[in-house]
């Protein structure tokens, strides 16, 4: 069915608001600030859970990683496998998730879902202790379930918060909150893990900070712009002019159009290659520093720590960056989009490969290239990360539930290809395969991206042709003519 609304506007309406940054509020920071403040803490405590057990399965199996004694220790051959299991239930509801919160709203699905994540989070430990490592990968598929909800959800919230012009920014601000989780969550689990405290602490304490977002969000997060009580009138109407969502209605999703368009699969293919790299370097860099370069827990935690902080760095640099090469037109948003996705992919791919070729003895330059390939790695937030939004703005939770959640399968594939390819963890020659399968796999999902993104609007994004608005135009154009002061347009409502 065909939704539209007959609406009439001024000309002066129409050349008073040619700018998007005449609307701008004076204020340097409003509610929409808020709203992505508390989006970033939700992916940084998110990400704190999903990466602590990568330093916690170390203390978990090593007798001598805390000082205490009474801290419960596992004999576990299948470690990648449950590093792995949090993804098995990750894959599984995204593009749900995206349907739902474009639907619905996204407020009650993201409350649920963190409320979820962080009790199977504080059950690790008594899982462990009753069921082994099996119990441990069912709390960690619960996880994945419910933090299958956070990216489609962020994505669409998005869509309706950050003004075009801001969108890098903005955006990139929100998506560092994963590399920052990290940061603080990779040191601080090595740190209780080595103490008296021991291991299963780390686990509860992310687990509570998680229900402590939980009850801050249920006061102030909201869905959009229209239902935020004390926004004021000046900033909602600069963030939804910017976005088309003046009029609001919910549209059919054209499934067809969005799977047969290309730029949402190069969106698609870069996050294969990105999810491929990211996973091996995440799970995987605690067990690579412990066997083969012989760090303990704690030093082991510190150094995996490092590199997500040049990460979370260079993605705050890079996002303003972005946005000022596209706001003074030095560079369109597509091939901004491309600029930045090529750097932060194939970058790490070129460090991978140099790594598997450096001297056994070159400790403190293996560590740097390990630094560089994930912190390079952080342009991608200004390439592929945001380009649903600049597609389809309407349905980029949708976009990110199908992208995010078919990429997700090589988060599974990847540390189950380490479990089978490095037999002797120890053995630096193994790892070498394993690193030089990620780089060809960067490179590969790099050109892609590059020969098939757009950073334009896609004309499924609007519920009706390209053809047909340019016929209301035309109709508009002949009502000048006879001198109307006002003009008729049947403009598409963008959804909320």
């Amino acid at each position: 069915m065909v939704h539209k609304q007959i609406f009439t506007i001024t000309k002066k309406d129409v050349e008073s608001h040619k700018k998007e940054d005449d609307l701008k509020p004076d204020e340097w920071y409003g509610t929409r600030h808020t709203q992505c403040l508390l989006l970033f803490f939700l992916l940084a405590i998110g990400y704190a859970m999903r990466v602590n057990l990568s330093v916690g399965i170390v203390a978990m199996t090593d007798k001598t990683a805390s000082s205490n004694p009474d801290v419960p220790t596992y004999d576990w051959n299948d470690k990648s496998i449950v590093l792995s299991s949090f993804f098995w239930g990750y894959v599984v509801l995204q593009v749900l998730a995206g349907y739902c919160a474009t639907q619905y709203g996204a407020k009650w699905f993201l409350t649920g879902a963190m409320m979820v994540n962080s009790l199977a989070c504080m059950g690790i430990p008594f899982m462990a202790a009753e069921f082994g490592s099996k119990g441990v990968m069912a709390c960690r598929v619960l996880q994945g379930l419910s933090q299958g909800f956070f990216f489609p959800s962020v994505h669409g919230l998005l869509g309706q918060w950050v003004p075009t012009g801001e969108r890098s920014q903005l955006g990139t601000f929100v998506y560092s909150g994963a590399p920052f989780g990290t940061i603080v969550a990779l040191p601080l689990t090595g740190l209780i893990s080595a103490s008296e405290l021991g291991w299963p602490v780390s686990f509860y304490l992310f687990g509570i900070v998680g229900m402590i977002w939980t009850v801050w969000w249920c006061f102030a997060g909201y869905d959009n712009p229209s239902k935020h009580p004390t926004i004021s009138e000046q900033e909602r109407y600069y963030v939804e002019s910017s976005l088309g969502h003046l009029k609001k209605k919910i549209l059919p999703t054209p499934w067809k159009a969005i799977f047969t368009s290309l730029p949402m699969w190069a969106i698609v293919v870069a996050n294969f290659g990105q999810n491929w790299g990211y996973a091996t370097l995440l799970t995987e860099i605690p067990n690579y520093l412990h066997e083969v370069m012989g760090y303990n827990v704690k030093s082991n935690s510190m150094l995996s720590a490092a590199p997500y902080l040049c990460y979370w760095i260079i993605s705050m640099c890079i996002g303003p960056l972005s946005d000022v090469l596209i706001n003074r037109k030095i560079v369109t948003r597509g091939t901004s989009r491309k600029i930045f996705n090529s750097i932060g992919i194939v970058g790490p791919a070129i460090a991978l490969t140099l790594l598997s070729y450096l001297p056994d003895d070159e400790d403190f330059l293996s560590v740097m290239v390990l630094i560089f390939a994930v912190g390079i790695n952080g342009s991608v937030s200004s390439g592929f990360q945001v380009n649903h939004i600049d597609i389809s703005p309407n349905f980029s939770g949708i976009l990110m539930g199908i992208t995010n959640g078919s990429s997700n399968i090589f988060s599974i594939i990847a540390p189950l290809a380490v479990q089978v390819i490095v037999t002797d963890e120890s053995d630096k020659s193994l790892w070498r395969i394993v690193f030089l399968i990620a780089s060809i796999i960067y490179v590969l999902s790099a050109i892609f991206f590059n020969m098939f993104a757009s950073g334009e609007i896609q004309q499924w994004n609007y519920e009706q042709p390209e053809n047909d608005k340019m016929r209301k135009l035309s109709h508009m154009d002949n009502n000048e003519k006879y001198g109307k002061s006002t003009y008729t347009q049947s403009v598409t409502e963008e959804k909320v």
